[in-house]
């Protein structure tokens, strides 16, 4: 039976890195920087800091964990990895000193781990952003990491990469678009007697303030060419509503278009990351972030008038209670609606399995695009032993979702009054 399955054992202590692991790391990161050539700042002595300490890294690509593999040297580091990073390879993945995560739960556990790192003498390093950037801009970050790094006593240190996203978008990661250089700043935010001096509300807006970035500008402001005779392939996944006839769920995206099949207005992506509609028509939003931000005002007036809903989908649902394989749990049905999500899941023997998650219980979540090329898009749901990826069927939006978890997750904390204090990754 389902209910029987054994679940991952998220207690098992962090490792350090065994030894004869170290050198196949290097070996696995250089290719990168060679292909890369990232162009490195470091701040604040960043170049000599040396463990323990808290390092948070924007999250773009698979590059990130790279550049800072390699940014961190000698360091030993414990990297906290969401748990489908550990499907047939969780010894691999204990050895080098991962952490599993299962994404925006309220787990008291990984706070026992990073403290176990610190006390090892290892960097703790954590990704708060709990997924790759939809469109290369800043994703909300947990209200946890003041305390965290208060309770830590440790510096902490950040590394924000710019390039990433343009190189290889969340959008659509079936090819790289081989750009001529990417770029990182390591800093140190605050030293140990800074963190302890500073409050967590302090704590908190310079982490924020640090995380400011954007893909698309950057790549403007340098002027990095993408020739690539695909790079809009996949765009429609985040730009889902068209700002001339504000159709939802009608883009499609190919080479380099961008169109509407409602309204049949199309936009072109330039070599420089700015769209351009077709036959000198205006141009709602040449940046991209503009016309996500755009879909996110009109998700945030749905929500502010009471209305917003997925309406009810069909769905199929895979399970991962531990990191031997995804289960099929079978067919159901997923809402989306002003109290949260709610998932009702009928298995093979024809045991109803139900999900609930209530506003206040995220503040995002997290989403694929054409996840493993399995099912299509996806959100996934997360309990402390269980997540389940779900599948809609039918015309809808993954992205539409996620924007609306944390824009019904605002207007609960608006309504409330109130800030939350929680211990979500």
């Amino acid at each position: 039976m389902y209910e029987d399955v054994k679940r991952f054992d998220m207690r098992i202590p962090p490792r350090k890195t065994k030894w004869y692991l170290k050198p196949v790391k290097k070996l696995l990161c250089y290719p990168a920087f060679k292909k890369y050539k990232p162009v490195l700042h470091y701040e604040n002595g960043a170049q000599n800091i040396k463990a323990p300490f808290l390092l948070l890294c924007n999250h773009n690509a698979f590059l990130d964990f790279k550049i800072a593999s390699t940014l961190l040297g000698k360091n030993d580091a414990n990297y906290v990895v969401a748990i489908d990073g550990f499907i047939g390879r969780e010894g691999l993945l204990r050895n080098v000193g991962c952490i599993c995560k299962r994404k925006f739960t309220n787990d008291i556990t990984l706070i026992k781990q990073l403290r176990r790192v610190i006390e090892m003498g290892n960097v703790a390093v954590i990704y708060p952003e709990a997924r790759y950037s939809l469109c290369g801009t800043t994703a909300v970050l947990p209200r946890s990491l003041g305390s965290l790094a208060k309770m830590l006593k440790v510096p902490l240190v950040t590394l924000i990469c710019h390039g990433h996203h343009v190189n290889s978008p969340f959008w659509d990661t079936s090819h790289e678009r081989n750009i001529e250089h990417t770029e990182a700043t390591y800093k140190v935010l605050l030293s140990a007697e800074q963190v302890a001096e500073y409050d967590v509300e302090t704590i908190n807006k310079m982490i924020v303030s640090e995380f400011q970035y954007d893909d698309f500008a950057w790549q403007k402001e340098n002027k990095i060419k993408i020739s690539d005779k695909n790079r809009a392939k996949g765009l429609h996944r985040v730009l889902y509503k068209c700002p001339h006839c504000q159709t939802e769920f009608e883009m499609d995206s190919f080479g380099t278009t961008l169109k509407c099949n409602h309204c049949k207005k199309s936009w072109q992506m330039t070599e420089y990351g700015e769209l351009c509609a077709d036959d000198g028509n205006e141009t709602e939003f040449s940046h991209i972030p503009d016309w996500y931000e755009w879909q996110r005002e009109c998700v945030k007036k749905e929500v502010e008038s009471g209305t917003y809903s997925s309406g009810v989908l069909n769905v199929f649902v895979d399970s991962l209670p531990n990191a031997k394989k995804f289960l099929p749990l079978g067919r159901g049905t997923l809402l989306h609606d002003m109290q949260g999500f709610h998932v009702k899941v009928t298995d093979k023997d024809g045991g109803e399995n139900v999900m609930e998650k209530d506003v206040a219980s995220l503040y995002s979540c997290h989403i694929e695009y054409q996840y493993l090329f399995k099912h299509g898009d996806c959100v996934d749901l997360n309990t402390l032993n269980d997540t389940w990826y779900i599948y809609p069927e039918g015309k809808f939006s993954v992205t539409k979702m996620a924007i609306a978890t944390e824009e019904l997750y605002r207007a609960f904390l608006k309504e409330r009054n109130r800030e939350t204090i929680d211990v979500m990754m």
